[in-house]
């Protein structure tokens, strides 16, 4: 018996995504891969996404790039947080550079080898995290018009990235949009023009006119919604944003039990039976990405029907109580996200977000593409 849990991954959904997300800022879009995209297994996916004709991957780091180019990917790749010189050369990879202490070290790299590298700029709008710093002072732009002198260095691409984007509460986003159009106008009266792009998932649907050169996105392109609902409308998930899920994590019955009222299921007693009640027990435990967190509160889904999490997640195995579920079987199949249990839904029972419940059942599963 194998431990853990298997992921089917639809390609065909996740190309359906891909022309969802293009007809939004048109046609051009950066393909957030990193984190093994998001669990959902970076070759394959970056494989689809190239066929597909995607701008460019994203990664964060250049050992992500690595893998990729190893397998064979030939598609423009971004790296957002690297910055050690050799492999952007070694790789031909694009790296998003955060300082002029940076710059000048991929310049010097270059000069020394004889080459020229394409550099997207980072600027930093409010996300408080890396890039040129956009304040009330035009320190930024006088780093940045200095960067594009430097020899080997072509400034391709400008970016940043939104710290909050959700229906409601857009004046932030708002707000470091106009700084990087601001950035971006002061650029161009000096003759530098690169690509632009700041769009994240849900300014995709928010703030259309962020869309400029080019959408870099990932949320959008693994079927999770970026927010409970389309701006104005009633629908909420998925299809209400012409999205298809592409990933089902599943595993399979490893033992039932049937207890009499009152009998304590796992650690700490947190549960404890208030009928007589049948439970089985799933080769699963936060040692494969299902989170202690969901102890009591998650759902799996067993015949169709939602069955609860009973007692504590442990290592190894966790509990659900299918009491009343007919027809049950040792061997049988329990979906733990998919058909119907979305990524957000059970971020909120783990107190977390979307990305962190793909990654993580994702990343531990053995994968199935379809």
């Amino acid at each position: 018996m194998e431990r853990g849990q298997e992921a089917k991954i639809d390609l065909k959904a996740l190309r359906h995504n891909l022309k969802t997300v293009k007809s939004l800022g048109g046609g051009a879009v950066i393909a957030v891969v990193k984190a093994d995209a998001y669990g959902h297994g970076a070759v394959e996916v970056s494989s689809a996404f190239e066929r597909e004709g995607v701008l460019a991957l994203a990664v964060a780091y250049a050992s992500e790039a690595r893998q990729l180019r190893g397998s064979g990917i030939k598609s423009p790749i971004l790296v957002l947080f690297d910055e050690e010189p050799g492999p952007f050369f070694d790789l031909d990879l694009v790296p998003a550079v955060h300082s002029l202490k940076s710059a000048r070290r991929f310049s010097r790299e270059a000069v020394r080898r004889g080459r020229r590298i394409d550099v997207h700029v980072k600027v930093d709008t409010g996300m408080g995290r890396m890039g040129f710093p956009v304040s009330g002072d035009d320190r930024a732009l006088k780093d940045i018009v200095e960067m594009a002198s430097l020899p080997g260095l072509r400034v391709r691409g400008l970016m940043s990235h939104f710290a909050e984007a959700r229906p409601g509460n857009l004046d932030f986003a708002r707000l470091q949009l106009e700084r990087f159009n601001s950035i971006r106008r002061q650029l161009a009266g000096r003759g530098i023009t690169p690509l632009a792009h700041i769009s994240s998932s849900a300014s995709s649907f928010l703030l259309p006119e962020a869309g400029l050169d080019a959408l870099r996105v990932g949320l959008l392109l693994y079927g999770v919604a970026p927010f409970s609902a389309p701006p104005g409308g009633p629908a909420s998930g998925p299809a209400a944003f012409d999205l298809k899920p592409v990933m089902e994590v599943s595993t399979r019955i490893i033992l039932i039990k049937r207890f009499g009222k009152g009998q304590p299921v796992s650690y700490d007693r947190t549960f404890v039976t208030a009928r007589r009640s049948t439970i089985a027990v799933i080769p699963v435990g936060y040692a494969d990405g299902y989170f202690r967190a969901f102890s009591n509160k998650a759902c799996a889904l067993v015949k169709g029907e939602r069955v609860p999490v009973a007692g504590r997640v442990c290592m190894d195995v966790t509990m659900l109580d299918i009491t009343g579920i007919k027809g049950v079987s040792e061997g049988d199949e329990a979906i733990l996200l998919g058909a119907g249990l979305s990524g957000p839904e059970l971020a909120g029972w783990a107190g977390t977000n979307a990305y962190e419940v793909m990654t993580s059942l994702g990343g531990g599963a053995r994968r199935r593409f379809e």
